[in-house]
């Protein structure tokens, strides 16, 4: 199982968002245990930057250390402009999923990835489905 993990996701372990740090944080824990198997977009890590400040550095270097970060392109970017999605950062994300070869992109807004090639599901989804198996 390959998977791209947006950026909310993130921002819910890193910023302690209850109730969603407990699924986030197991899907983080699955990735972590699973070196190369989860993607963040390249965006992701300049929102991050952002978002959270002088904390950036620490966790960004701790998710990069098992994580996998596709390559951005004028290429990937015209691709994204082109997808049917509305939220053209939801796009940007979509591409970086089909580049990574993502069975699946976990973010809290799956709504918003409706049309996209590769099927959304929450954190709480995913960590349901990994003990099924």
């Amino acid at each position: 199982m390959k998977i791209l993990i947006d950026t909310d996701v993130l921002l819910d372990v890193a910023l302690d968002r209850e109730p969603h740090t407990e699924a986030s944080g197991a899907t983080l824990d699955w990735a972590e245990g699973h070196p190369g198997s989860a993607a963040v977009a390249w965006h992701t890590l300049a929102n991050l930057a952002y978002l959270l400040k002088g904390e950036a550095r620490s966790f960004l270097e701790d998710l990069l250390g098992f994580v996998v970060v596709p390559e951005a392109s004028t290429d990937a970017a015209r691709q994204a402009l082109r997808l049917p999605i509305a939220d053209l950062e939801d796009a940007f994300q979509v591409v970086s999923a089909v580049q990574f070869g993502a069975d699946r992109i976990v973010t809290r807004n799956i709504s918003d990835y409706r049309r996209s090639p590769i099927p959304a599901v929450t954190p709480g989804q995913f960590v349901k489905a990994l003990k099924a198996f």
